[in-house]
């Protein structure tokens, strides 16, 4: 139990500790849900954030979640008050979740901070929950645990491990191409996903599962547990016993996101083959706590680090492996030499004291640092005259044969355009080719969609042809694969050199050398930007014309202007 001390400091308190009309006000309703008078005694009240929603079938488990964080959280004295927030299920979505990442991070705020809560347990799965989460909250700054939903189970079809987004890429291609027959297609669709949780490969629900314990947010353990295992309701039940003795210990999120906390993520994310979209997830994160981390360090702290895990979609295990052989503890212990080892975490022990010790059981699954599933394999940012603010690309997902290359544009306008012209037989492309998406950017899509994997012509899937060169303003999904470079900055929609590009251009790609050039002198560019039309969105009203108005570049993170920066957990004025 807290003393008088702690009990002042409490944000609870300006409600539940006055002994006025508004103190009657705020104890009386709730005691309608049975409520009894030593929940306002003074404990910390812990807010249970979930995202929770039957639309988000990542996420359709976390009521149940929610009743173990409960328990640890009554077990440690406190008083739990679950609040759901908007769901992101990638699943569902249109245009794409990621246009409302920024939403769900305000209602994250706002929920905090206009409520009696002290900290907070954040209940995240599906990909952009747990970005929006952590920003909402870093806005507010109270003690915070993530608690993930987990991944699904292994799927299986015809005696064949399969996995979620990544083998539906597969499938889908492999119809185009004629090898697999749309019956078996839709025989496969009801063998992916197994049980309850989020994908079962490193997609990018799982790399900012795992990403959350690198960043020292989440309870070691939390990013690999599978989500029908008692044990993640054994650490649900934990983090909330955890999360009342942070309130005690004043343990705020901005002491725990600290810059060797975002260092440790980056390197983390190259060892795991980590998602491209957790670089714009981390970066907006930093923005919320005004902590200096930008596109360069993803280059400079993780570009030369080692891919150690065999896992899709770089590899061929699945998240129910990675787990029974060590999770992310190993990971971070088999790499403890590249982290900032004293960087504080939620346990109140540091990184290096969290998973000291931590055992790799199976090397198939993780390699060790010396003997690595894939060199140099952390995320590649490109600049050149075609993304002047950067552009990314995941090398352990591409072909190496294609990190340097220099081919012909075959430029697709719009999403629309992709979808229309992909497989017309007169597509003036070749293997050699280099696919141009322009206008899928955060303004352009809007949303920065999951597009950028473009398909391969169906025309050279016939030949055998299974991956080629791929340049876009968009995202791709942290399931897929190829030789694809994404977030190019600025986006074409926001006039940025992708616009410019026509049909039979040049381009020069460079990963090693760090460069993507477009082979066009400056003069014929100039001319090109003069008669291009201005960028006109669809949207007019409602939050897509306040996201189209306000949404920043890849390369800052794709979080609205006016929130970079949090407000702090001050007490709003009284409501009555």
């Amino acid at each position: 139990m807290a003393d008088d001390k702690d009990k002042k400091g409490l944000r609870s308190r300006q409600w539940f500790g006055r002994q006025d009309s508004y103190g009657f006000i705020y104890r009386s309703w709730l005691r309608n849900q049975g409520h009894t008078a030593e929940m306002f005694d003074g404990r910390p009240v812990i807010g249970i954030c979930n995202s929770w929603s039957d639309l988000n079938p990542c996420n359709g488990h976390l009521r149940e979640l929610a009743e173990h964080v409960k328990r640890g959280v009554y077990a440690a004295g406190g008083f739990p008050l679950e609040f759901p927030v908007t769901s992101l299920g990638e699943a569902l979505m249109r245009p794409t979740a990621m246009l409302f990442r920024n939403l769900a991070s305000m209602d994250v705020e706002a929920s905090i901070r206009a409520n009696p809560i002290d900290g907070v347990v954040l209940l995240v799965g599906c990909d952009k929950t747990t970005p929006a989460a952590l920003m909402g909250a870093a806005s507010v700054d109270v003690p915070t645990i993530v608690v993930s939903g987990g991944p699904m189970l292994s799927g299986s079809w015809e005696g064949r491990r399969i996995g979620s987004g990544t083998d539906v890429i597969r499938f889908k291609e492999a119809v185009r191409a004629g090898t697999m027959s749309l019956q078996d297609f839709m025989a496969a669709e009801t063998a992916m996903s197994p049980s309850t949780g989020s994908c079962m490969t490193m997609g990018t629900a799982s790399t900012m599962a795992s990403l959350c314990e690198g960043l020292g947010v989440a309870l070691p353990g939390n990013g690999a547990i599978p989500a029908v295992d008692a044990r993640r309701h054994a650490i649900s039940f934990e983090a909330g016993k955890r999360i009342v003795a942070m309130t005690h210990e004043g343990l705020r999120l901005s002491k725990v996101l600290t810059r060797e906390a975002f260092e440790n993520a980056v390197v983390l994310n190259a060892a795991l083959g980590g998602s491209t979209n957790a670089v714009v997830h981390l970066l907006a994160i930093a923005g919320r706590l005004g902590v200096p981390f930008t596109l360069e360090d993803w280059d400079r702290l993780g570009s030369e680090v080692p891919c150690l895990l065999n896992l899709m979609p770089s590899g061929e295990y699945l998240m129910e492996d990675f787990f029974r052989a060590g999770g992310v503890p190993a990971v971070l212990n088999e790499i403890a030499s590249l982290l900032n080892g004293d960087a504080l975490t939620v346990t109140g022990r540091t990184q290096s004291e969290n998973n000291a010790g931590a055992v790799r059981f199976d090397e198939r699954v993780i390699r060790p640092l010396d003997q690595p599933f894939r060199p140099k394999a952390g995320i590649a940012v490109l600049r050149g005259n075609l993304a002047p603010s950067g552009a990314v690309i995941k090398p352990s997902a591409a072909t190496p044969e294609l990190l340097v290359h220099r081919g012909r544009a075959v430029v697709f306008t719009s999403a629309d355009d992709l979808k229309a012209r992909i497989d017309d037989p007169d597509l003036p492309v070749d293997k050699d080719s280099m696919l141009v998406l322009q206008n899928c950017g955060p303004r352009g899509y809007p949303g920065m969609a999951e597009i950028g994997n473009m398909p391969i012509p169906a025309k050279l899937l016939r030949q055998g042809i299974t991956d080629m060169v791929r340049i876009s303003d968009a995202r791709m999904s942290g399931t897929a694969f190829g030789t694809v470079v994404l977030h190019v900055a600025p986006e074409a929609a926001a006039g940025g050199p992708l616009a410019l590009v026509r049909d039979g251009d040049m381009i020069a790609l460079d990963v090693p050398g760090r460069s993507i050039h477009l082979e066009v002198d400056d003069a014929e560019l100039e001319r090109r930007r003069a008669e291009l039309k201005p960028f006109v969105s669809p949207y007019g009203r409602g939050y897509e014309r306040l996201y189209v108005d306000h949404v920043m570049q890849a390369d800052s993170g794709v979080d609205f202007d006016f929130l970079v920066g949090g407000s702090g957990d001050y007490v709003p004025r009284e409501s009555h």
